[in-house]
């Protein structure tokens, strides 16, 4: 500082001095540090005291110019610690980029900042965050890479500046651009690369809407805050990666945990089904154990749709689309809430199984069923080589019984091991069906054996019973019914017996043979009959006449009513058949009223049936007669007396 002015003694210079360190200590705007050196001059200072206050005046000016860039030096410092206080803390992206956006438009002054990031698969960048701006079409512009100046800065990935964008041919204008700019009354406008390494996404901008120019210290500041919103942006993908893999991984940890339990669980199951069916278990014990674990109600059929077993449901029949979409696809089906699985070994169609009560079968649960489904097939497979086994030998014992091939001590032992005890009467059964193929009456034979520890097996072109029954021709009767149910086609069953042991059956089933012919003769094709219920003609088949018996059959009813009324109907039904059944010669053969005959007619018929004059029936009666009157132990010997 020159001391002239103070050794003068000149009031004026020192007071200019003074109010030139008042202006830098107020930080006082540029224009008021010429007032001191024109007030100065006002007041006629000398020569050396006016150049003093001047060499002040440009020393204050420069202490001005550094103080101020020392405090915008500051200023960008706290928004740039600020920012990164921001990124420590960074909750929500948008919030942040907007932050970043709002402090640089204060630090350098402008109008308008914003920000644009790429889109790499539309090939362009597009407005994410604006500050300052009016025009709706300028928010939402996009630029093609290349395009304008904040295209170009992202295709080249270095900062562009312009006073004056519209005037500037450096650029490539388009309508869009040009006409958004212009909506928004932009002019000078600089653009910084926002960079992850060398990869650009996307570009922060500066803008005002008048003419000026962008120095190196405002590009600087706005490239230092697009660094920190490159950094914001990365970050906050990588949270979004992080949480969307902590999200993928919860997911993934609950969906193999859930398939940990499913498998625990299927294991578990398939173990109690499997440990249930190599104990001895039936499809019975095996359909209420899938009901239990699937808590639903449960239906085994065979492949011909026969019910094998069922579990908490209601009888109905398989659905053969369901089965045979089951056992295409290899998977249970849906149907009608229903879950239907084939069960199925290799190629081979075993029967299937259902699940009722379940209609919201999960996937876990549906592979549990499938796997029932295997353990179900296991079992039938097991049954049915069981049951082909006893079969054989079944049918060995059968074959070596009516062949007469061992002797009957030894067949006794061999039958007491398959439970079938010949010791007690049993009766032979020759079982012929025209319209089922001898392989599935085999199979219905075999069934009503095992269940009735019978034996059955192939002789010759027939299928043969050996059960136990005292009374033939009842049981075959019912076995008619039954085995026609079975094969749903007409059985036709001879039967024979009892026999008096194992050395007799090969006797009992050539009688049976005997029967079978004659009822095929007699066109009762569906019936099941013994010799004894086919009157003379089974008196004349069989092995073991039995004229008492027959005599009995016949004319029984008429012979008890003679001897609890002792009347003589016998003797009227003779005459009758003697007088060519003309009521008239009846009469006089008999000596009695024409009434007394048509009442003693008219008792027959309702002891005997109202069938009994049809010719069959006729000579049935006849014979009948005739072997009553010339053996008189066949029958009551007729006597005489009124009807």
């Amino acid at each position: 500082m020159p001391t002239t002015a103070q050794d003068s003694g000149g009031a004026p210079a020192w007071a200019a001095l003074r109010q030139l360190l008042d202006l830098l200590a107020h930080g006082a705007p540029q224009e008021h540090f010429s007032r001191p050196a024109a007030q100065a001059e006002a007041a006629e200072v000398s020569g050396a005291e006016a150049a003093a206050i001047a060499e002040a005046t440009e020393v204050a000016l420069r202490i001005r110019r550094t103080l101020s860039q020392h405090r915008r030096r500051e200023a960008e410092l706290a928004a740039l610690f600020d920012t990164a206080g921001d990124l420590a803390g960074l909750r929500d992206l948008d919030a942040v980029l907007r932050a970043i956006t709002h402090r640089a438009k204060l630090l350098l002054g402008t109008d308008v900042t914003y920000l644009s990031l790429n889109d790499d698969e539309a090939g362009d960048t597009y407005m994410r965050v604006t500050d300052g701006c009016v025009s709706a079409a300028f928010q939402r512009v996009r630029l093609g890479m290349g395009e304008g100046l904040g295209g170009l800065v992202a295709e080249s990935a270095r900062p562009y500046t312009t006073g004056d964008y519209r005037e500037d041919p450096r650029f490539k204008h388009t309508t869009a651009i040009d006409g958004a700019v212009a909506e928004e009354g932009l002019h000078a406008i600089l653009g910084v690369p926002l960079r992850l390494g060398t990869r650009v996404i996307g570009v922060l901008y500066a803008a005002d809407r008048s003419a000026r120019t962008f120095g190196p210290d405002e590009v600087a500041l706005l490239s230092s805050l697009a660094d920190h919103a490159a950094i914001a942006i990365d970050g906050a993908r990588l949270m979004d990666e992080t949480r969307t893999a902590l999200v993928d991984l919860n997911r993934a940890s609950r969906t193999i945990e859930a398939h940990s339990r499913a498998v625990h669980r299927a294991e578990e199951a398939h173990d109690a089904l499997t440990d249930l069916v190599l104990r001895g278990g039936d499809v019975t014990d095996v359909a209420t154990a899938i009901g239990t674990i699937l808590r639903g109600g449960t239906l085994i059929h065979d492949a011909e749709g026969g019910e094998l077993a069922r579990a908490g449901a209601d009888p109905r029949p398989p659905s053969a689309q369901a089965v045979a979409a089951s056992r295409t696809g290899g998977r249970a089906v849906p149907v009608d809430g229903t879950w239907v699985c084939a069960v199925t070994a290799g190629h081979e169609l075993l029967g299937s199984l259902a699940l009722t009560g379940r209609p919201d079968l999960g996937e876990a649960d549906r592979r549990l069923f499938e796997r029932a489904g295997v353990v179900t097939a296991l079992l039938l497979l097991l049954s049915r080589s069981v049951a082909e086994t006893e079969d054989r030998i079944r049918g060995e014992l059968l074959g070596d019984l009516l062949n007469r091939a061992a002797d009957p001590g030894a067949l006794s032992a061999r039958a007491r091991r398959l439970k079938v005890n010949l010791s007690h009467p049993h009766s032979v059964f020759v079982l012929h069906a025209a319209a089922v193929p001898r392989t599935r009456l085999l199979a219905a034979a075999a069934r009503t054996a095992q269940t009735r520890r019978g034996l059955a097996g192939p002789h010759h072109d027939h299928v043969v019973l050996v059960l136990r029954s005292a009374t033939p021709s009842a049981c075959a009767a019912r076995l008619a019914e039954e085995l026609g149910q079975a094969v749903a086609a007409p059985v036709t069953v001879a039967a024979a017996g009892p026999a008096g042991g194992p050395q007799h059956v090969a006797d009992v089933h050539a009688e049976a043979l005997r029967c079978l012919a004659a009822l095929r003769a007699l066109g009762r094709d569906g019936a099941g009959a013994a010799l004894a219920d086919l009157g003379f003609v089974g008196v004349l088949l069989g092995d073991r006449t039995d004229l008492g018996g027959y005599v009995r059959q016949t004319l029984g009813p008429v012979l008890d009513y003679d001897a609890r009324r002792g009347t003589d109907l016998v003797h009227t039904l003779q005459v009758y058949f003697a007088s060519g059944m003309s009521q008239t010669r009846t009469r006089e053969a008999l000596h009695v009223h024409i009434n007394t005959v048509v009442q003693r007619l008219d008792r027959i018929a309702r002891l005997l049936g109202r069938d009994w004059q049809r010719p069959d029936r006729a000579l049935e009666l006849q014979l009948a007669l005739r072997i009553a009157r010339v053996a008189p132990t066949a029958g009551s010997a007729p006597g005489r007396g009124g009807g």
